[in-house]
């Protein structure tokens, strides 16, 4: 407990620093430095703070609170984003989220989960993969019909902001009913017996609240030193926010579901980034097409087609995988494999 206690101190150092050198105005590489070590700190914590509120209460309502306060950052950005009439660079954030979840995070976790089990088998409840692959289908239906809508240049692709709104609205009640329904589903689903937690409720929600609002301001700051510190390295910026981006902005997702599956609570780390998927695709994505009719720049469902096809490809990629409850190490390294085809990809566009 108090080495956790110092690391915890330690990241709150680091969240100074970053702080510091971003209204100080410092080189963009310094506060880049910074805000990746303060936001890796932050992640870690949140992962600490989410299993012990797990031991109080199933993977469901655990994966749930952790994933909404995981997917601060996300917002931040894309907000930030409109409001600057970066209308590229709030699209690929947010679809970016959802392909590192979906394929890098998911991957990686399987891979821990899998290695960690005595038969080299991950298992877990087919519920939420079933349930996320269809939300996953019936956004991918919405994104493809846009873009077909708009490539074909139809009578329909003149009022792409409007089916985006009812889109939005649809995605939203159907989120809605599945996320009563699932949590509703939730009785003491817990899988095994662990140790009395180190922190009260009370101690380890304010945590989890902290950290998380932390780490969306911390990925503000990111986010602020990320493209003149990319255009410092050459790196392109159509990758910057498909990838380093949403690598960065789901740091929380990243540490919590590797330390959860290593510690062979594999519903939890199942609940933490399928929940995550789920509230980007069928929640997040919608919302902000909502709000960002109070901007000026107004976000749609309309993508590149190289966006559409892969969004539609991980959609398939997750029933087959994830949809009989359990997952081997070669199921993992292929979404992995997924994730650096789509990443190579995205680095020559």
């Amino acid at each position: 407990m108090r080495l956790r206690l110092i690391f915890v101190a330690l990241t709150a150092v680091a969240t100074a620093a970053a702080a510091a050198a971003h209204y100080a105005h410092a080189t963009s590489l310094l506060t880049f430095a910074f805000s990746t070590i303060a936001l890796a700190g932050l992640a870690w914590v949140v992962s600490f703070a989410t299993e012990q509120v797990g031991e109080r209460f199933g993977p469901a309502v655990t994966g749930v609170l952790q994933s909404t306060l995981g997917n601060l950052p996300e917002f931040f950005v894309v907000i930030f984003a409109l409001s600057a009439g970066e209308i590229v660079v709030a699209q690929t954030s947010i679809v970016g989220s959802i392909f590192a979840n979906a394929l890098l995070v998911l991957g990686l976790v399987i891979m821990t989960g899998s290695a960690t089990a005595n038969d080299g088998v991950m298992r877990f409840a087919v519920r939420l993969p079933k349930d996320n692959a269809i939300l996953m289908t019936l956004a991918s239906f919405l994104i493809v019909l846009v873009g077909i809508s708009s490539s074909s240049n139809d009578k329909a692709s003149h009022h792409i902001e409007a089916i985006s709104v009812a889109g939005a609205v649809a995605l939203l009640v159907t989120y809605a009913v599945w996320l009563v329904d699932y949590l509703r589903s939730d009785v003491s689903s817990r899988e095994s017996e662990h140790a009395a937690p180190m922190l009260s409720m009370q101690a380890a929600l304010v945590l989890l609240a902290v950290a998380g609002v932390g780490a969306a301001f911390v990925s503000d700051w990111f986010i602020s030193a990320l493209t003149p510190s990319m255009e410092r390295l050459g790196i392109p910026k159509a990758f910057a926010g498909l990838v380093i981006v949403a690598i960065a902005g789901n740091a929380v997702e990243n540490t919590a579901g590797l330390v959860l599956a290593r510690k062979e609570q594999s519903d939890l780390a199942i609940s933490v980034v399928k929940n995550s998927v789920a509230q980007i695709t069928a929640f997040l994505y919608p919302a902000l097409v909502l709000v960002s009719l109070f901007f000026t720049t107004r976000l749609t469902f309309a993508l590149d087609p190289v966006l559409i096809g892969a969004l539609a490809l991980t959609a398939v990629a997750l029933w087959f995988i994830t949809s009989d409850g359990e997952a081997t190490m070669f199921e993992g390294v292929a979404l992995v494999s997924l994730y650096v085809i789509l990443a190579v990809l995205i680095w020559y566009e």
